[in-house]
């Protein structure tokens, strides 16, 4: 199967880690990170060896520092997790996460995640996550928006019958074309679309600082029909 897509766009590394970051990307990313298989799709499953099996799969699209999805995957121990995240220090900065709390049910792609979703087999996925998106405010940049016409496909295909597409951003631009590239669309209906959290929202620090800054996030859940 050929994964290869155009450009990753953003940034791949930031400052220098810490010593203790620089460690767990040593010992700890080999024995959570996901190798996309280069023929066939597979289910989420096959990338959590010797993990108790799981009732759900999770996926979060550009998990940033890491704390929503090591959140979320504490609060639900029986839900395989998946993050995809390129940005070097956000992924050390979930393993330090998971390494302090002793989360298990956790995997990582450090890469495109289109590759991640076009590895997965149809339907394969309860929940997806794309939280707080660089908006990519330029309008010659606008085709560089993780929600749109194409990755609106990929999602629609393995998300199960009933499954679930979170947003969240604080970009008023960023809003409206999520909302205009899923209404009237054909799979999802909007079930969620508010200023307030749903009941079972971890915070995030792109939200912390979204709110100091005087911006409203806002909370968006699209079900797979």
């Amino acid at each position: 199967m050929d994964v290869s897509r155009p450009h990753l766009y953003g940034r791949r590394k930031g400052r220098p880690l810490r010593v203790r970051k620089s460690l767990l990307m040593e010992t700890l990313l080999p024995r959570l990170l996901v190798q996309l298989p280069s023929e066939q799709r597979v289910l989420p499953h096959v990338f959590f060896q010797n993990v108790v099996p799981a009732s759900a799969a999770w996926l979060e699209i550009g998990f940033g520092g890491g704390e929503h999805l090591a959140a979320q995957a504490k609060l639900n121990p029986d839900v395989h997790c998946i993050g995809c995240e390129p940005f070097i220090n956000g992924v050390a900065s979930l393993l330090d996460h998971l390494d302090r709390d002793s989360i298990e049910n956790v995997r990582v792609f450090n890469d495109d995640a289109r590759k991640m979703l076009d590895a997965l087999a149809d339907a394969s996925l309860d929940k997806c996550f794309v939280l707080f998106a660089d908006p990519w405010p330029k309008k010659r940049h606008i085709e560089r928006r993780f929600i749109g016409p194409e990755n609106l496909v990929r999602l629609a295909r393995v998300l199960k019958p009933g499954g679930l597409l979170r947003l969240a951003s604080d970009q008023v631009q960023l809003i409206e074309w999520m909302r205009d590239c899923l209404a009237g669309h054909a799979d999802f209906t909007c079930v969620y679309d508010s200023i307030e959290p749903p009941l079972d929202w971890v915070q995030t620090r792109y939200q912390e600082k979204a709110i100091e800054a005087g911006r409203q996030p806002v909370f968006m859940d699209f079900r797979r029909n």
